[in-house]
């Protein structure tokens, strides 16, 4: 256990350590004190930048056994999700940068292939692993230059179809691979579903000849609670035939439970299918989420994600005072509506915390359902309560709800249902970078037939979007809103049902009209503040509603001034291409009005802090004015350029 006394004790081994080759050259008594190094190393290093520490702690002799034992990056190991992968990046020569570690031109917080050749494949998000890591076995034996695959997968990944999906496929197909699945009992909320309880119990068996005496040697030596789960398992497992278990009847040689904070066990063992093996094997070893620190241990959330802290103590760096978070704001305004209305029910995807659905459990628990990491299966459950009468929100990441777009096809648009979306991390999410961006939503939403697609400029009007979604019965609909504090606006007792597809003119002018749809106004009325000063009478209109389009207000727009600007925190193709197909369509383009669309590039945005973010994708105050000012400019001829003097402003 790293307690304060010895957070900054020496690290001799570690020091020894430039590349996992280094690994080989140490016994495995100084592998096992190499780990201790690794895990005040890792404390040390998240506690300057903040991140994903709990999940790195649980697996840090896994890391250490994994690399020692095969040749990385010949041999690929591919970390599923991979914000455990600190560790990992510690010992694959990337000691020297931790610090930059989701900062700015720094590390990325996931594997990342154009970061290091022991990152041969990227993740971020759930339960890909497997899948990456069968295309490299089936590579190999179709004549690459691939070693052995390892993939290291979560209990909790395992509760996404893709997984089950890829296990079945790598059975079928028996290539040579391992995977590990790390069972820590906990990924960012304790896990849910018939598997987890299925995994407590599972009991180690013989898998082949060869694994007999090692696994009973490290069952045995289990800690006292893995020992009663496998005692518990043995009971479970007596319906099975042969003792066989889930994993074996997929095709994948199972072997386990070890425990996963034991080195010389792991090395064993390791060893032992390296040599042996001539199939999919799966090596479940039990850990625990925030090992070896006391303040991750104890944490209701095992530190999943910090900010800075002092490593000491493990006290966290007190945020400044700010605005309540819009995931708050959404949370507090669906209670509310639940209490008008038992219909309404919530769904989350294996985040009730990030989502606020934790504080409609709190309020409802019989109302709200986390159905794990199962993106797909939540809309579609959705879909069958709203068929049902059942008034249900589906509060899903922008990011994550990619997972299940045919399901919201399929079987909400298509039929025309009243799922109501709320959709999370919308826009640039700064640290957790383009894996985590909420970018496309707009476009595959309003490009649906009967869907209704709102955002928010503010957590007020997020207030009036969630009774708004609340009492729409007409088809499906959905609201976006930005990771983070809301904007500091008075907040109303409740909020009020929005007319649909109407927006509303915040600041009125005469030459040039900014649109914004979503959290954007804030900047826009910045820029439009810096545009008066220039003599250039602007208005700043909030859309409200991508679709259906506020046409009224538009034309109004279009008829009033000679410039408008669509402002958007989305890939292009969303909002500003619904507004240019509506304007064309009335032949509004032809010639009057000098029309630009201001959208997040086509490209995908480096992690850092989220104001970087978007000066980086152009979509701030000073993109705004500098759009307007080009858009007028163009309309005007060359004496505008020289009399506004464009670079002054920038």
């Amino acid at each position: 256990m790293v307690t304060g006394t010895d957070i900054n004790a020496p690290t001799p081994l570690l020091d020894r350590v430039s590349s996992p080759d280094d690994l080989k050259r140490l016994s495995d008594g100084e592998l096992t004190a190499l780990a201790r190094e690794l895990r005040r190393e890792t404390i040390n290093s998240v506690a300057r930048t903040g991140g994903h520490l709990g999940s790195s702690l649980g697996v840090v002799e896994l890391t250490v056994a994994i690399h020692a034992v095969f040749d990385t990056p010949h041999d690929k190991l591919i970390w599923d999700v991979s914000h455990q992968c600190y560790p990992h990046k510690i010992l694959t020569g990337r000691r020297d940068r931790m610090h930059t570690l989701r900062q700015e031109g720094g590390l990325s917080g996931f594997t990342k292939r154009s970061e290091s050749a022991y990152d041969p494949f990227g993740a971020a998000h759930s339960s890909t692993s497997i899948s990456a890591g069968l295309g490299f076995a089936t590579a190999r034996d179709l004549g690459a230059d691939v070693g052995d695959v390892i993939c290291v997968v979560g209990d909790g990944a395992m509760s996404a179809g893709m997984a089950y999906e890829a296990m079945n496929n790598a059975g079928a197909a028996g290539k040579r691979m391992i995977v590990i699945l790390n069972d820590n009992d906990m990924s960012i909320a304790p896990p849910v579903g018939a598997l987890s309880t299925y995994l407590t119990g599972l009991c180690a068996r013989r898998p082949v000849k060869d694994f007999k005496a090692l696994v009973k040697q490290a069952a045995s030596q289990l800690p006292a609670p893995f020992r009663e789960g496998a005692e518990r398992a043995r009971h479970l497992a007596k319906g099975l035939m042969s003792g066989y278990t889930m994993f074996d009847h997929l095709g994948l040689c199972y072997v386990g439970p070890v425990d996963g904070h034991d080195v010389k066990d792991l090395l064993r063992i390791l060893r032992t299918l390296r040599d042996n093996a001539d199939g999919p094997v799966l090596l479940h070893a039990v850990t625990k989420k925030g090992a070896g620190y006391r303040p991750a241990e104890t944490a209701r959330d095992k530190y999943h994600g910090v900010s800075k802290f002092d490593p000491a103590t493990g006290k966290q760096a007190a945020s400044k005072p700010a605005p309540p978070s819009f995931t708050k704001v959404f949370g507090t305004s669906l209670v509310a509506e639940a209490a008008r209305d038992e219909r309404i029910v919530a769904i989350t995807a294996a985040m009730p915390g990030g989502t606020g659905i934790d504080l409609f459990s709190k309020a409802y628990p019989e109302r709200a359902f986390d159905v794990g990491i199962a993106e797909q299966h939540a809309v579609t459950f959705a879909a069958g309560l709203a068929a049902s009468g059942m008034r249900p929100f589906c509060a899903i990441y922008s990011t994550f709800l990619q997972r299940g777009y045919d399901q919201i096809v399929h079987d909400v648009a298509l039929q025309g249902l009243p799922v109501r979306f709320a959709i999370d991390r919308a826009g640039l999410v700064g640290a957790d970078g383009p894996t985590h961006a909420g970018a496309f939503d707009i476009g595959y939403l309003v490009n649906l037939p009967g869907f209704t697609v709102m955002a928010p400029a503010d957590e007020a009007e997020l207030m009036d979007m969630v009774a708004t979604a609340a009492r729409h019965d007409e088809g499906p609909i959905a609201f976006r809103y930005p990771r983070g504090s809301g904007t500091g606006v008075s907040l109303p007792k409740t909020g009020l049902p929005l007319a649909i597809g109407k927006g509303r003119i915040v600041k009125e002018g005469r030459t040039v009209a900014l649109l914004s749809f979503g959290a954007r106004l804030e900047q826009c009325l910045i820029a439009a503040k810096r545009l008066d000063q220039r003599g250039l009478s602007t208005t700043v209109a909030d859309a409200r509603f991508a679709k259906p389009l506020d046409l009224d207000l538009i034309r109004d727009l279009v008829a009033e001034h000679d410039v408008l600007v669509t402002i958007e925190e989305g890939a292009g193709g969303g909002f500003g291409a619904m507004v240019l197909q509506a304007l064309a369509e009335e032949g509004a383009l032809d010639g009057r009005i000098a029309v630009r669309s201001m959208t997040l590039p086509d490209d995908f945005i480096a992690h850092a802090s989220p104001e970087a973010m978007y000066e980086a994708a152009g979509l701030n105050a000073r993109h705004i004015v500098c759009k307007a000012l080009d858009a007028v400019a163009r309309a005007s001829g060359p004496e505008f350029t020289r009399d506004h003097r464009l670079i002054s402003i920038l």
